[in-house]
């Protein structure tokens, strides 16, 4: 049952923040105007979204504003098995990644900015067709998480801002795959995993304005341990090996990554606006997946099963021009090096070194609406195999997703 943990390293692995499109088609869907300049932002304070991009921006704004915004994203992946050549295609639903944020000026305290931030990373379902060639590995895998973090900032000078925020991270999860074991009819057995995860964290960040043109931030946002406590297991096996795959319980933690930003924003005329974030993820903390049975069985052991991830750099650019009359074009962005070694891929991470592009548009509606739309793309592909499942094939994969945000400032 060593392909368990593969399944629950995917379940943790999607419920972290802080991937920046370097994992599967996961991507910093956290804020509209900086999705449209390629999902860069932190040296720049552009609305709420800036509670996630850098507390330490937040200090400089000038008014109170709710933000909530949805992006919509359809990704596949077509898998096509390196001895046969037969092809697979996954058939995931589309996902709807949200965010939501309050940000609020105090009367009596002009330099301390108070906000709220819930987001979803990652939500989403990823499922392939049926009997397809790594079915004993995932055919199903359907995650919701949140994440929210109440923040503040401060502006401790004309050109300084710092901020912080606690991060409280929870999700859930439905996993399903089939075991090689086959009942009289020729179906093959399957199991079903479910469980819910809580971490903690925090994100730091400051912003400096070099000069009247040029300013810049950094932001660390920490290392959460995901902890999942008491997971159901359940498996539909044939009667006579009921005693070796028990209904059960397990248990699991991963440590969520942490991220170094360093961002750059260059304002050339009151017009336009260049940005540049460069990420350091430290995927490194992914050397070794643990998790524990309630009960154990000669084909249900505790596994330790490596993952060696390594850590990576991501770049992200873009640029805004914004005309008379409040609208507002974006353009962007980016490359991602893959945390993934060869001989470690899954099938709900079948990731690789990835451009990718984005593009966006605002409008100012009057003196407290704005709405803001965006475009994301990106496609890869990946040649590899598996050590512990022996997948040995290319994923091809594609991901386009289309967002919509809403601010009302007063």
């Amino acid at each position: 049952m060593r392909n368990f943990s593969s399944v629950i390293l995917a379940f943790l692995a999607l419920l972290t923040c802080e991937i920046s499109f370097s994992q599967g088609y996961q991507v910093n869907f956290q804020g509209q105007k900086q999705q449209g300049m390629g999902l860069a932002g932190t040296a720049i304070y552009l609305d709420g979204s800036s509670l996630f991009f850098n507390p330490g921006s937040v200090a400089f704004s000038n008014e109170n504003s709710i933000n909530i915004a949805v992006t919509p994203i359809s990704g596949n992946t077509l898998y096509v098995d390196g001895e046969t050549g037969q092809g697979y295609r996954s058939n995931s639903p589309i996902g709807t990644p949200f965010s939501a944020y309050g940000l609020f000026q105090l009367k009596d305290h002009a330099k301390l900015k108070l906000g709220i931030a819930a987001y979803t990373p990652f939500g989403s379902t990823v499922s392939y067709e049926d009997n397809w060639m790594g079915r004993f590995a995932l055919t199903k895998l359907q995650l919701k998480a949140i994440f929210i973090q109440p923040t503040f900032s401060y502006r401790i000078a004309d050109v300084i801002g710092i901020g912080g925020g606690f991060i409280i991270s929870t999700g859930n999860v439905v996993l399903e795959k089939d075991i090689p074991v086959q009942f009289s009819d020729g179906e093959f057995a399957s199991a079903s995993l479910s469980g819910s995860a809580l971490g903690f964290g925090f994100n730091l960040g400051i912003h400096y304005d070099l000069t009247k043109k040029l300013s810049a931030g950094l932001t660390y946002r920490s290392k959460i341990e995901m902890n999942v406590e008491e997971g159901d297991a359940s498996f539909n096996v044939p009667e006579s090996l009921d005693p070796n795959f028990p209904d059960n319980t397990f248990s699991g933690a991963l440590p969520l990554p942490q991220v170094l930003t360093l961002g750059l924003a260059y304002k050339a005329s009151d017009h336009l606006t260049f940005v540049l974030d460069i990420n350091r993820v430290g995927w490194k903390a992914y050397d070794t997946l643990a998790f524990d049975y309630a009960i154990n069985t000669s084909s249900l052991e505790d596994t330790k099963s490596p993952r060696m991830y390594e850590s990576t750099f991501a770049f992200r650019t873009g640029a805004s021009y914004d005309f008379s009359k409040g609208l507002s074009l974006r353009l962007g962005g980016g490359f991602g090096f893959s945390p993934v070694q060869n001989g470690y891929i899954t099938p709900e991470t079948p990731d690789n070194d990835r451009w990718y592009g984005t593009a966006g548009i605002g409008y100012v509606f009057g003196k407290h609406f704005s709405l803001d739309a965006t475009f994301y793309y990106t496609q890869m592909s990946r040649t590899g195999n598996n050590i512990e499942t022996g997948l040995n094939g290319r994923f091809d994969t594609k991901a386009v997703a289309g967002g919509l945000g809403l601010i009302y400032k007063w």
